[in-house]
C-alpha cells in the first residue's frame, strides 16, 4: 500500500469495505501532480483494475467556506440525473473517518483540465471554438438545475445575495488585511452604487473558469465533467457568467489575472460572443454584464490578498508578485466597471 498520501492507506481500505469494488485487493493512493486540485488534495485510489478519485481539504483554506467538502458532496448528489456534466459521488466520509477530516470520493472522469496547450481535439481553431461554447453551455445546463426539488434549500441565502457581497468580502479582507490596495475602495464604492436588480436565484458553482472543468477528450462540444463544487451556492448565476468572462482573453490584452489559462486563442470566442451564447440558451438580460464582470474580479482579489497575507507573514519572496496580480485585478475590474476592459494591455 501507498505510504506517500500522508493518512492511513489500510486505515481508508477497511473504512470503503465492500461498498466499492475490489475489496481484499491492494488499495493504493497516489497524491496527484503538484499543478492538479491547488485548493483542496487529490488522489488516485485504485484496487486493481477499479480506479476513483479522493478529493479532501488543504491544509490553508483561502477562504471562509471553502474546501467545504459536506457542501460539494451535496451538491454533486443534487446533480445526479441533470443535464450538468459532473463527477458522480460515490462515497463521503466525515472529520472522525479515517483521514481524520472531511473528504468524499468520487468517480474518474474521462478527461483533461483544458489550460495550456491543449492536446487534440482541441489543437486546432474549429475544437477551440467549440470547447469554449461548451464552457457556456455548461454555465446554462446549472442555471436550469430545479435546486429546490433537487434537495438544496437551504444551501445558501439567495435573498439579497447580491446585496451582500461587496460587504461580506470586504469584510473577509479586513480580517488579514496588511496592506493598501490600489483602488479598491473606488471599486467596492461603484459596485455598491450600481448594483443591478437580483437575478431569479439559481445554483452556483462560485468559482468557475478552465481550471474548474474537465474537457472531454473525443466530443468538443460537451465538457466532461464541472469539478470543484466546494464554495457552489444558491444565488445570482450571473456572478458564474462574469468570473468566466472577466478571465476571458482576447486578440491583443493580457489575461486579467495576470497568466493564461488556454494559451492558444486562436478560434476562441470573443467575450460578446459567449455572453450572447449564454443569453440565447437562458434568456437572461446581460444588460449589467460588466457590473458581474468587476464583482467577480473584486471577489477573487480580496480572495488572493488572503495568499498575499500569509506569505508577507512569513517573509516570502513571492509575496510582491501575489500582491501585483491582486493590484491587476482590481485595476482590470475597474476597467470593466467603466466599461473600458478592450483597452488594457
Amino acid at each position: 500500500m501507498d505510504s506517500q498520501p500522508g493518512f492511513d492507506v489500510a486505515a481508508l481500505d477497511e473504512w470503503i469495505g465492500d461498498r466499492l469494488p475490489g475489496r481484499g485487493l491492494p488499495l493504493r493512493a497516489t497524491r496527484m501532480g503538484q499543478g492538479t486540485g491547488e485548493a483542496n488534495a487529490l488522489y488516485w485510489l485504485s484496487r486493481g483494475e477499479h480506479t476513483w478519485v479522493l478529493r479532501s481539504p488543504p491544509a490553508v483554506v483561502n477562504a471562509p467556506g471553502a474546501s467545504d467538502m459536506n457542501r460539494e458532496w451535496r451538491i454533486l448528489v443534487a446533480l445526479e440525473g441533470t443535464a450538468v456534466p459532473h463527477p458522480a459521488p460515490l462515497l463521503p466520509g466525515g472529520p472522525d473517518g479515517p483521514l481524520g477530516t472531511p473528504f468524499l470520493i468520487m468517480a474518474r472522469v474521462a478527461g483533461f483540465t483544458p489550460v495550456g496547450v491543449l492536446p487534440a481535439p482541441y489543437d486546432h481553431p474549429g475544437g477551440r471554438r467549440e470547447l469554449a461554447f461548451a464552457l457556456v453551455d455548461a454555465l446554462a445546463e446549472l442555471a436550469a438545475v430545479p435546486w429546490r426539488e433537487r434537495g438544496l434549500d437551504g444551501l445558501g441565502r439567495p435573498e439579497g445575495f447580491l446585496d451582500r457581497q461587496v460587504s461580506r468580502w470586504l469584510g473577509q479582507l479586513g480580517g488579514y488585511r496588511t496592506r493598501d490596495i490600489p483602488s479598491l475602495d473606488w471599486l467596492a464604492g461603484w459596485l455598491e452604487a450600481n448594483r443591478p436588480g437580483a437575478q431569479r436565484p439559481a445554483l452556483m458553482h462560485g468559482d468557475y473558469s478552465p481550471y474548474n472543468v474537465m474537457a472531454s477528450p473525443r466530443d468538443t462540444r460537451r465538457l466532461a465533467a464541472v469539478v470543484d463544487w466546494d464554495t457552489g451556492t444558491i444565488g445570482d448565476p450571473l456572478l458564474d457568467v462574469g468570473h468566466l468572462l472577466a478571465r476571458w482573453t482576447e486578440p491583443g490584452e493580457e489575461p486579467a489575472i495576470g497568466v493564461w489559462d488556454i494559451e492558444v486563442r486562436d478560434g476562441l470566442p470573443s467575450r460578446a460572443e459567449l455572453a450572447a451564447r449564454y443569453a440565447d440558451r437562458t434568456g437572461a438580460d446581460l444588460s449589467a454584464l460588466p457590473y458581474y464582470q468587476a464583482l467577480a474580479l473584486f471577489k477573487l482579489a480580496i480572495i488572493l490578498e488572503g495568499s498575499v497575507a500569509r506569505r508577507r507573514a512569513s517573509r516570502a519572496p513571492e509575496a510582491g508578485q501575489r500582491a501585483a496580480m491582486v493590484d491587476r485585478l482590481i485595476r482590470y475590474a475597474g476597467l470593466f466597471a467603466r466599461e473600458e476592459r478592450e483597452v488594457a494591455r
